[in-house]
């Protein structure tokens, strides 16, 4: 096996443009809840003022995933590069960056709902966050490290890849490079 091998794994235009189109669809419901929220009472959900802070809370949250993915679509760069130095995430809009496989200690599998990601747990988690200059960013990869133990995560969700496949070939790759 070549030890500088690069596995490039680019940024899938189209699983972006759908993702985009259902921020934006999520966007429009959220401002309509905002708009007229008595409209939306139901008996599930009966009060007027969760229905306006639901819909706030859709434009606020898929405005942000809408923003991130259109820069995405136009970024060049591969969404993923591995190599016999470590991980070059830019696989979304808080991605890490670069992950040196020294900096690796175990790669997790978790699940949010049913969105499978890959969680890297890191020596020096810290390191990791200082480093992030986007507030927005920082907060959202702070979220991660509370909740789940890591700030890194990466999803096959808008890469050229399946999850299984992503994840059979970092994990290989990490025990390769870790001996």
């Amino acid at each position: 096996m070549n030890h500088h091998e690069q596995i490039e794994i680019p940024l899938s235009k189209r699983k972006m443009i759908l993702t985009l189109l259902g921020a934006c669809v999520f966007v429009v419901l959220g401002g309509l809840f905002v708009l007229n929220p008595q409209k939306f009472t139901s008996i599930i959900m009966r009060n007027p003022i969760v229905i306006l802070i639901s819909g706030i809370a859709s434009i606020l949250f898929f405005g942000i995933v809408g923003i991130s993915i259109f820069r995405k679509l136009l970024d060049k760069k591969p969404g993923l590069i591995i190599n016999h130095e470590g991980v070059n995430d830019n696989s979304s809009g808080v991605s890490a960056g670069f992950i040196p496989w020294s900096d690796i200690r175990e790669i997790k599998v978790s699940h949010v709902f049913n969105q499978k990601f890959l969680l890297f747990i890191v020596n020096n988690p810290e390191d990791y966050l200082d480093k992030i200059k986007n507030p927005l960013k920082r907060s959202a990869m702070k979220m991660n490290y509370k909740s789940y133990g890591s700030p890194i995560s990466i999803s096959s969700t808008v890469l050229q890849t399946n999850f299984d496949d992503l994840s059979k070939v970092l994990v290989e790759k990490l025990k390769t490079y870790k001996q």
